[in-house]
């Protein structure tokens, strides 16, 4: 019995030390999977070089979105103060318009009327005034009563008031009063726009009645089209006033639009963001209000480790750096890596190792990967 039992532990110790020597056969092989030894013919024919890594500041890119919209001041809602039918109009939404350009004909019998109590007002007023300056003459020279002066004074002076008045109304219907005669009297006037813009909406049809507070056109002038982005309330230290943004649109992603941020909303959300507004350095037609953009805003990181992208490899989906382990002997490491600038990438290692007295290849790093996988692939 006390045979078989030394048989059996003998045999235990010896499979031990055999599963001992496959796990450092493995260990090696894979270590010899992340290292390369380049002999002094291959390092001279190399453009491989090494270094130091260093920190540098590195901007970081905060990404939001948001839409293009219209300041108030740009828009405007067309009406016709007196009302009346809408005979004619060109316009369809998205057309260009210029400033004094006609855009609409109204008709309506009240237009006839206000011109016709103006020019009777006019010609009712020769007399009055004539009658005035009578009675002022008389009344110095005793002729006339005071009363009598005084009611041809204040007759005078009503009729003054009316026709200012009436001048006005006219005015505000775009009929230039000096301009008009008995001859000059007519039906309609002309709708003209006020700004050089587009249409964003066409709010009535052809032979409808409109009152004075009905919309008949919305207008937008875009020159001065802000982009309004929403920030999230944990990212709203990062920018400020005067703040360079990159806007682009989903449908042309490669055109980025130069945008200075002006202002920052004081109010929070329900949602806890906050809404920054930006305008655009070079207005573009393509920009169109209501149009949805996405942002890069560049954000300073500081004392950020970067190593050159010629240093930086992609392998398997995954970052890689090459430190130097020895005499022409490098070995493969994955990092980590978060923003590009300027032909340098900020590195990290993933178990947060010192990078600060490492020799790294800063150039020709795919120099060595190709080694690496052709002697894997010779084996």
């Amino acid at each position: 019995m006390t045979k078989y039992v030394i048989i059996a532990i003998a045999f235990s110790i010896l499979s031990s030390c055999g599963g001992k020597n496959t796990v450092d056969g493995s260990t090696e092989e894979a270590a010899s999977e992340i290292t390369v030894k380049l002999t002094d013919a291959q390092l001279k024919n190399s453009e491989i070089q090494t270094g130091k890594i260093e920190q540098r500041n590195i901007s970081s890119l905060l990404k939001v979105n948001g839409k293009i919209e219209v300041p108030p001041q740009n828009m405007v809602s067309v009406s016709v103060p007196m009302g009346g039918y809408l005979k004619s109009t060109k316009l369809l939404a998205g057309m260009h318009i210029s400033k004094g350009e006609v855009i609409a004909l109204m008709e309506d019998q009240q237009y006839i009327q206000l011109q016709q109590d103006y020019l009777t007002a006019k010609a009712r007023f020769t007399s009055i005034e004539a009658e005035y300056f009578r009675q002022m003459e008389l009344n110095q020279s005793k002729a006339s009563s005071d009363k009598v002066f005084q009611n041809a004074q204040t007759e005078y002076v009503s009729q003054k008031v009316l026709i200012k008045s009436l001048e006005e109304k006219l005015k505000l219907i775009s009929i230039n009063p000096e301009k008009l005669t008995e001859n000059s009297i007519s039906k309609s006037l002309n709708v003209y726009s006020p700004i050089d813009g587009f249409v964003s909406q066409v709010k009535q049809n052809i032979g409808k009645y409109v009152m004075p507070t009905d919309v008949l056109f919305e207008l937008v002038n875009p020159a001065d089209i802000h982009l309004t982005l929403t920030i999230f309330e944990k990212d709203l230290y990062k920018i400020s006033i005067g703040q360079k943004i990159f806007a682009y649109n989903n449908t042309n992603p490669d055109k980025k639009y130069i945008c200075e941020i002006i202002l920052i909303g004081k109010d929070v959300t329900p949602e806890r963001t906050i809404q920054v507004q930006c305008h655009f350095e070079q207005y573009d037609k393509a920009l169109i209000p209501g149009m949805y953009m996405n942002a890069e805003v560049e954000v300073a990181t500081n004392n950020a480790f970067v190593i050159p992208n010629d240093g930086l490899v992609r392998f398997e989906n995954k970052q890689y750096v090459f430190i130097e382990t020895g005499n022409k002997k490098y070995e493969m490491q994955e990092v980590l890596t978060q923003n590009t600038e300027n032909g340098f990438t900020q590195i990290t290692f993933p178990d947060s190792t010192d990078m600060s007295n490492k020799t790294f290849v800063i150039k020709g790093a795919y120099t060595l990967l190709m080694k690496m996988k052709n002697a894997e692939e010779e084996e």
